[in-house]
């Protein structure tokens, strides 16, 4: 069952280390992002385009950015039109912006929403063209065009898009989630500067937290991971199992809030290269379908997920477990699983992360997993697969009052 899915994963493996991945160069710690504004002044832009949301921009996040730019004599204008998964509809209006006002930079700032609507604006702007065309993997192969000189001010520890060589783009009319994949657009500059984040309240810490703990579990556990992956992986996973429940705790931790600034950057290198699993190919039908954020689906699902893989992944989970600090010398790699387990199914709890979907209809289920296994098969590295009966079993869990 699934053999063709199995081979066509086994040449990714093959292929994919021979793609160049970019890695922006990195700013890090409290006033970081100033620290990289002064480099784009030093590069010559006149005219920067600031992309976020309008929350964020509200909240004058961005506007010690835009005053140092502006005190250099740079000309900025900002397009804080972005919303939570972000469609083809505002992207469109984005390349229409940049056209309108034809900056030399932009700088996307806020979490995974800005920055992947801005990497889709950016591609689309440069290559003409409209973001459904841009979908998939196999575009790898088309000489596209270089975007504008890009630069990222994430303000989650979360996503990793901020070194990620994918944008996910919502279809609002199908009620689908798209991935745009292609080297192109990585930043050239990213800053990691805690103090953007210390105002992040504990509801918007723990899903996104969680999603990068999703990140570097999924990359652990893939049959894609390398020695690389797993060291970045097993790295971000003991860093947030340990700084996340103090960033929910005491948001005002900048130590602890940089650390996860770090784990999600280290833990979106890692699935860059080694992908993600069913996990991520749910949550993106579910949140497509029922318009939940990401990160929230992704804690809920992770911990069904991890379950149901454990008997193919067990000797991963045991060193997820190993490096979360968890067991003794003594225990079997399966006690270990259990054990890792157990701690997300705690986290998620510590954290008032529900462990059932309200909005999930079982009439649903089909569409669910046809997508989702449209998406998972033959790209991600997933170390057990489902069959049509488990994937309902599954599902079954999400349900309310299950």
């Amino acid at each position: 069952m699934y053999l063709l899915s199995r081979l066509m994963v086994k040449a990714l493996g093959v292929v994919t280390p021979l793609i160049h991945l970019p890695k922006p160069f990195s700013f890090v710690g409290p006033g970081a992002s100033l620290s990289m504004t002064r480099e784009i002044i030093g590069t010559g832009a006149r005219r920067v385009l600031v992309i976020t949301d309008a929350a964020l921009f509200k909240l004058g996040l961005a506007n010690p950015v835009i005053a140092e730019l502006q005190a250099a004599g740079v000309t900025v204008e900002v397009f804080s039109e972005v919303q939570p998964d972000p469609g083809f509809e505002l992207v469109m209006a984005g390349v229409a912006h940049v056209g309108r006002y034809q900056p030399d930079a932009v700088i996307a700032i806020g979490g995974g929403s800005p920055i992947d609507c801005a990497k889709a604006i950016l591609l689309c702007h440069a290559n003409a063209c409209h973001p459904r065309t841009l979908k998939g993997l196999w575009l790898y192969a088309l000489p596209r065009k270089r975007t504008l000189p890009f630069y990222v001010i994430p303000t989650t520890a979360g996503t990793g898009s901020e070194v990620t060589i994918i944008a996910i783009v919502s279809d609002n009319a199908n009620h689908t989630k798209i991935p745009i994949i292609d080297p192109k657009m990585v930043p050239s500059m990213m800053a990691l500067d805690p103090q953007l984040m210390v105002g992040l309240p504990g509801f918007i810490t723990a899903p996104t937290g969680m999603d990068a703990l999703t990140h570097a579990v999924e990359a652990c556990i893939s049959t894609l991971a390398t020695d690389e992956t797993d060291a970045l992986a097993l790295a971000a996973a003991a860093s947030i199992v340990k700084n996340l429940p103090i960033a929910y705790s005491n948001g005002q931790d900048l130590e602890a809030r940089e650390r996860l600034a770090v784990a999600s950057c280290m833990a979106g290198l890692a699935f860059t290269r080694a992908a993600v699993g069913y996990v991520h190919a749910f949550s993106h039908q579910l949140g497509g379908i029922y318009h939940i954020p990401h990160g929230l689906i992704n804690a809920i699902v992770l911990p069904y997920v991890l379950e149901f893989s454990k008997s193919h992944c067990t000797r991963k989970l045991a060193k997820l477990a190993r490096a979360a600090g968890l067991g003794k010398a003594e225990s079997s790699d399966m006690e270990l699983s259990d054990a890792f387990i157990a701690l997300i199914r705690k986290m998620n709890r510590d954290m008032s992360i529900p462990g059932s979907i309200q909005q999930l209809q079982r009439s649903d289920f089909p569409t669910i997993i046809d997508r989702a296994f449209s998406e998972a098969h033959g790209t991600y590295g997933v170390p057990r697969y489902l069959s049509r009966a488990q994937a309902v079993a599954l599902l079954e869990q999400f349900l309310p009052g299950a």
